[in-house]
């Protein structure tokens, strides 16, 4: 069963769930948390972008970054290797704690945020995003 439209990637032909992704990232011992997104991509449509934020005792590095990757092929094939994974101290949540994608496709896409954005729980947490592109 695939999600809403939204939540559903399409990498060169191929049918990816976002969830299937996340939960393939969250299964690592170094990742809290985990939102993937679809980036444009000329060649395939969309790449697999993925923000995650980590556990306590780990770091952000380069090394980390391509363990992520590998994980994420180990787990579901190499159709869902993230493209580019970014770090972050939060994801952007409403009140409800609802992650907030369309904020996360805009950055990822490398767009301004633009849109109604007053259902977000800590503004900060949008800005640090923006700082981190």
């Amino acid at each position: 069963v695939m999600g809403r439209v939204d939540d559903v990637l399409n990498i060169s032909g191929h049918r990816l769930g976002t969830m299937e992704v996340e939960s393939a990232l969250v299964s690592h011992p170094s990742v809290a948390e985990a939102a993937v997104v679809g980036k444009p991509d000329e060649l395939k449509g969309e790449d697999v972008f993925a923000f995650v934020t980590l556990e306590g005792s780990y770091s952000a590095s380069d090394e980390l970054k391509q363990e992520l990757k590998q994980h994420v092929v180990k787990e579901i094939g190499a159709i869902a290797r993230p493209g580019d994974i970014r770090f972050t101290d939060a994801l952007p949540k409403t009140r409800s704690g609802k992650i907030m994608r369309r904020l996360l496709r805009s950055l990822a896409a490398g767009q301004e945020v633009a849109g109604d954005t007053s259902t977000l729980e800590d503004r900060s947490v949008l800005d640090k995003l923006r700082e981190g592109a």
